[in-house]
């Protein structure tokens, strides 16, 4: 009457086995998505493939940033995404506490100043933008927006981010 069945030890022993994993996957899920690097480079791209001068932004959801000529890279608590730019080459605008002292004429263009009111002549806006473009590429703190400016000044096509 009080028997034990050989079959219904193993089938509890095996049930906790299949409990025991199945906890330790659902625990190594990251709790949040990966951030949306592939958004944002849609938007990036939308700017720059445009002919006329245009603005666009786009909200982040990551903690960290790296941005270059090529690629964005985000990275958060979901983990890291990264997506290539299809757009000729974009122009990241160093942060303020970072770059050279034209780095504040680009920021204050990519902030909605005139180009010809930050810089002297095409000439220094394109230096300026070309010298950006050969920064460095390390990981920054990801701002809540990303702000994207395609700006015309001259003959010069610039496209900034940051």
């Amino acid at each position: 009457m009080f028997e034990t069945h050989l079959d219904a030890t193993y089938a509890w022993l095996g049930l906790a086995l299949v409990s025991v994993a199945t906890v330790g996957v659902a625990a190594a899920l990251p709790a949040s998505p990966p951030p949306d690097a592939s958004g944002v480079a849609h938007t990036i791209d939308s700017v720059a493939d445009g002919e006329h001068p245009a603005t666009a932004e786009h909200g982040l959801a990551a903690d960290r940033i790296r941005l270059t000529s090529r690629s964005v890279a985000l990275d958060g608590g979901g983990g890291t995404a990264r997506a290539a730019l299809r757009a000729p080459r974009i122009t990241p605008v160093p942060t303020p506490r970072g770059g050279t002292a034209d780095a504040g004429g680009l920021r204050r263009v990519l902030g909605g100043v005139p180009a010809d009111a930050a810089f002297d002549d095409p000439e220094t806006f394109e230096a300026a933008a070309e010298r950006a473009r050969s920064g460095d590429r390390e990981w920054r703190p990801a701002p809540d927006r990303l702000t994207v400016r395609r700006v015309h000044y001259g003959g010069v096509h610039v496209t900034l981010v940051g």
